[in-house]
């Protein structure tokens, strides 16, 4: 198994220190533990083991002797994300006895708190190391999966469009022996997926569905759908600077469909996957859609566009019907899909819709076992008002404020069968500032939660 940076086996390291995992109620009994000269160091500086908290000292030789991290709950991930960058570089091993739970939330952890996106700048200086006799196979999927999120959300549009999107995708299919397929350009309107069409005609980009299938026919079967449109000027109804500065992570849901189904067909669950990418750029351009056209879709369903900056919501809607047409067991997509979620519920908390009580139930419940958080909102429909259409069978959105996440979704459920299983998570894919484990950039939000529901739900 080949790690990644930030890890090493023992016969990789060089005498790794001792480090101390301590939380702020233990405190005192390990201090106690501790030799007279530690003590002395510890009460100098004043470390009492507060979450997010280190320490060092030295040993008799003026060499490193130890340090110490202080962490909250054991079982978070983030607990532990500030260690290698906290901690003096050079190899590390942990000494206090911690559970199974504890030791997959270390490792997933140290690795958050390793990541880099270094693709264009070198990175500051290497993070510590953490050494152990072994690695847990599945933390290591999750961490690749949560950092495939933001390596494909960090990269600029001019290199992350459409094109590589679906390059992407192809080497993922190659990785685990999946299918796919690809209907681009104007062949989207021969194959019936107009309204993803007519999103991405005025780029110089053919906008394209991705398509990739895996897993034994026998097994429960999962659609997973994504919103990626690479990069959103707001088309017509065009963004202000300050809106349209971070649009390259509006493919943020493909990013996550994507991370998804790799960590499913790496873990080989015992599914059948579908997995389905609207990829499209937002652009102005001379064919560029218009607010007031009335466009067509593949559920026969009219649209009359509101705003062209509601285009999100019209490639999925083409995506969820193709979906619908396999019949899965259940239907679930990601998008960062409006602002009004954020408004709703701030950057942290990705919001969950869904049409089945004990599919939220159980989502919800996987992320806090996972303590990666949903929150779920309400399809209340008769918010479906605030889409109605003169002219059309609806709209993608009104002059009102009011409600925007709720009528989002709302739109997205238009498209999905009445006794489809099916759930939705608006997510903003992104951290707006520097935080242990989470630098500023792209972000996997509600990933750990997803795949621990579809772990748990395959498992019956």
């Amino acid at each position: 198994m080949t790690l990644p940076a930030g890890f090493a086996t023992p016969d990789q390291a060089s005498a790794p220190h001792s480090l101390h995992v301590v939380t702020r109620d233990g405190f005192d009994a390990w201090r106690d533990a501790q030799p007279a000269p530690v003590q002395a160091w510890l009460a100098a500086q004043r470390f009492d083991g507060s979450a997010g908290s280190a320490i060092s000292w030295a040993d008799q030789h003026g060499g490193i002797g130890g340090a110490a991290i202080g962490i909250g709950d054991a079982l978070d991930a983030y607990s532990y994300a500030h260690a290698p960058t906290a901690l003096p570089g050079g190899d590390w091993r942990v000494v206090t006895e911690l559970d199974a739970g504890a030791r997959h939330a270390l490792q997933l952890g140290w690795g958050l708190g390793c990541y880099r996106f270094d693709r264009y700048k070198a990175g500051k200086r290497a993070p510590a190391r953490l050494v152990a006799d072994a690695f847990d196979a599945e933390t290591l999927d999750l961490l690749a999966a949560c950092v495939r999120v933001r390596d494909l959300v960090n990269t600029p549009t001019e290199h992350m469009g459409p094109d590589e999107l679906e390059a992407a995708a192809r080497a993922l299919a190659a990785a685990h022996g999946a299918s796919i397929g690809v209907v681009a350009g104007d062949d989207l309107l021969a194959q019936n997926y107009p309204a993803i069409h007519a999103v991405g005609r005025a780029s110089h980009r053919a906008p394209r569905i991705i398509e990739l299938a895996w897993g034994d026919a026998a097994h429960p079967h999962v659609a997973i759908c994504g919103k990626g449109v690479c990069f959103d000027t707001g088309g017509l109804d065009i963004k202000t600077a300050v809106g349209m500065r971070n649009m390259k992570k509006d493919m943020g849901g493909a990013a996550h469909a994507l991370a998804l189904a790799g960590l499913v067909m790496a873990r080989r669950l015992p599914l059948r996957i579908t997995l389905l990418i609207a990829a499209v750029e937002n652009s102005i351009g001379p064919n560029a859609f218009r607010p007031g056209e009335v466009i067509a879709t593949r559920k026969g369903v009219s649209v009359e566009i509101d705003n062209t900056d509601a285009e999100g919501r019209i490639v999925l809607c083409d995506a969820l019907a193709r979906a619908g047409e396999l019949k899965p067991d259940l239907l679930l997509d990601f998008a960062t899909l409006t602002g009004a979620a954020r408004i709703a519920l701030g950057p942290d908390l990705p919001a969950l819709y869904a049409n089945d009580d004990a599919l939220a139930n159980d989502w919800l419940l996987a992320g806090q076992r996972s303590r990666d958080p949903l929150w779920r909102m309400p399809l209340w429909r008769p918010y479906l008002r605030y889409l109605t259409s003169g002219i059309a069978d609806i709209a993608n959105g009104s002059a009102s404020t009011m409600a925007g996440s709720v009528t989002a979704a709302l739109f997205l459920e238009r498209f999905v069968a009445d006794t489809q299983a099916w759930g939705h998570v608006d997510v903003y894919s992104w951290n707006d500032t520097d935080r242990a484990g989470k630098p500023a950039g792209g972000e996997a939000q509600g990933l750990r939660a997803t795949y621990a529901l579809l772990k748990q739900r395959s498992a019956r």
